[in-house]
């Protein structure tokens, strides 16, 4: 590599979503519905679980947790898509950049966690309902959770570590709308092969380690419930386990997309295209999948409803 093209970059610019000024408007005023949506979604579940002791029990612990951190993700990323699209300003200073993504970064391998724990709760509750209460107990809950958040935002320094390790040639351009590790990873001007490697193992660790859990453990409740051959325990079980389910193909199929299949197969658009769903559409949707067909969440809405609608005619 020539001299002249071996500059060091201080600020990276994101290439975003579109450069049509119209577009830009347009998906300003769809995004900041989703995050208006998405905030109110989770913080109307956290609320929800906070206020009724019906609601007190692990399954939504636990869910309450995954509404912390959909908030906190879309958080750390769609304010800034925000003020690209309005401003047309896409800058970022290297500290900036490496920031969001250590966050980002974290924040999904911290969710892909609590899934797998999930999934494990509900197995525990379905398969040995005689020792859930001793073996979810309070404290169980707590770290269970706590470990996801720590292991979350543990791992992930490794990578951001690794990746801002790098020199980086001019002129800095980000193929995407927010600082995502593969694209940064791409204006290295060294050899990155290392890197990638160690990214790729810790990646496939933290998809695939809570995805196996998950699988054994839908698998086990399906035997069980077949064992049983009861139509009302299938029924049951579905409605239990059907919406967690749903979240799971959501986030692992557009994370593995990213993060597990190889760069060279993929192109840049449909990577945004993916991240579009997964940073913006998913976090939405998780409240809606949750609550959708949940008898338990919607008595606690209607009591809170009733008892909102109660004190304001006093």
């Amino acid at each position: 590599m020539g001299a002249e093209n071996f500059t060091s970059s201080t600020e990276f610019v994101l290439a975003g979503l579109s450069s049509d000024h119209k577009i830009q408007n347009l998906l300003f005023a769809v995004i900041l519905l989703i995050y208006t949506f998405t905030l109110l979604g989770n913080l109307g579940i956290i609320m929800l679980v906070v206020v009724d002791s019906h609601l007190h029990t692990p399954m939504y612990f636990f869910l309450a947790h995954l509404s912390s951190m959909e908030i906190c993700y879309v958080t750390s990323t769609i304010p800034q898509m925000l003020a690209h699209l309005l401003t047309g300003h896409a800058g970022l200073s290297l500290i900036r950049c490496s920031l969001q993504m250590y966050v980002a970064l974290s924040l999904g391998s911290a969710e892909a966690l609590l899934l797998g724990v999930m999934a494990y709760d509900r197995y525990l509750a379905i398969c040995h309902p005689l020792i859930y209460a001793t073996a979810m107990g309070r404290w169980r809950q707590l770290q269970l959770a706590s470990a996801c958040w720590v292991c979350g935002f543990s791992g992930s320094v490794i990578c951001v570590l690794l990746t801002f390790s790098h020199p980086f040639c001019g002129p800095g351009l980000i193929n995407h709308f927010i600082c995502e590790l593969p694209m940064v990873l791409k204006l290295a001007c060294d050899d990155t092969h290392i890197t990638e490697i160690i990214v790729f193992l810790l990646a496939a660790m933290v998809i695939f380690g809570p995805l196996s859990v998950i699988l054994a453990s839908y698998g086990l409740i399906l035997f069980s419930v077949y064992k049983m051959r009861s139509a009302r325990g299938l029924r049951k079980a579905f409605s239990t386990c059907g919406s967690h389910l749903a979240v799971v193909t959501l986030y692992y199929g557009t994370t593995t997309f990213i993060y597990i299949i190889p760069r060279s197969e993929t192109s840049p658009d449909n990577e945004k295209q993916i991240a579009v769903f997964y940073v913006v559409v998913t976090p939405l949707l998780n409240p809606i999948i949750y609550t959708l067909r949940n008898k338990d969440v919607h008595v606690a809405m209607a009591k809170l409803v009733r008892r909102l609608g109660f004190e304001q005619k006093q």
